[in-house]
C-alpha cells in the first residue's frame, strides 16, 4: 500500500473515535470550557483568579487539540490494516532486536493504538524512519535524537488486529 509521507494511516475505527472526539470537543467541551472561565470571571480580580487561568490554560490545550485533529482526519488514510507480507510499512506489529533488547512495537501513529498496551512509533520517528521497508531478518541502524547510533533487526512483522 503505497503511502503519502503527509498523510496518517488509521483504522475506521480509530477514524471514528477521533471524528467524535473532534464533534465533542467543538461543541460540548467548548461551552463547557466557556462557562468556567465566565463562572470563574464573575469571582473578580482575574489577576489572582487560579480558577480563571486554568480555565483559560484547559482552553488553549482543548483549542490545540481540535486543531490537531482537524489536521490528522483532513490527511488521514483510513482503511484495514494491511495484511502483513513480511515488510516494514505503516499498521503493522514489528518485533525487533533494538540496540540488543527484543521490543515489539506498532508503527504508525499513536491514535491508531487507541486503548492497546502496545508503544506505538511513528514512520517519521528516527526508529520508525530507518526500519520503514525492511524485511523480515533486515538490519539497519539510526542515530537517536541524542546522538547514539542503535543498531537494530527486525525479526517480525505481522498484521495489527486492533488489541
Amino acid at each position: 500500500m503505497a503511502q503519502d509521507v503527509t498523510a496518517t494511516w488509521l483504522t475506521q475505527e480509530a477514524y471514528d473515535r477521533l471524528a467524535g472526539e473532534l464533534e465533542h470537543l467543538s461543541t460540548h467541551g467548548r461551552e463547557e470550557i466557556a462557562k468556567r472561565i465566565e463562572s470563574a470571571r464573575e469571582e473578580g480580580d482575574l489577576k489572582e483568579n487560579g480558577g480563571y487561568h486554568a480555565a483559560k490554560d484547559e482552553q488553549g490545550k482543548m483549542e490545540a487539540r481540535i486543531r490537531q485533529l482537524k489536521e490528522l482526519l483532513r490527511t488521514a488514510e483510513v482503511g484495514e490494516a494491511p495484511q502483513s507480507s513480511g515488510v516494514v510499512e505503516a499498521g503493522t506489529v514489528i518485533t525487533a532486536i533494538i540496540a540488543g533488547d527484543e521490543e515489539t512495537f506498532l508503527i504508525g501513529s499513536r491514535e491508531i493504538a487507541g486503548d492497546s498496551e502496545l508503544d506505538v512509533w511513528s514512520t517519521q520517528s528516527p526508529l520508525g524512519a530507518a526500519i520503514l521497508g525492511l524485511k523480515v531478518g533486515e538490519k539497519t541502524s539510526y542515530t537517536a535524537p541524542n546522538g547514539r547510533e542503535i543498531d537494530v533487526e527486525v525479526t517480525s512483522v505481522e498484521t495489527w488486529g486492533g488489541q
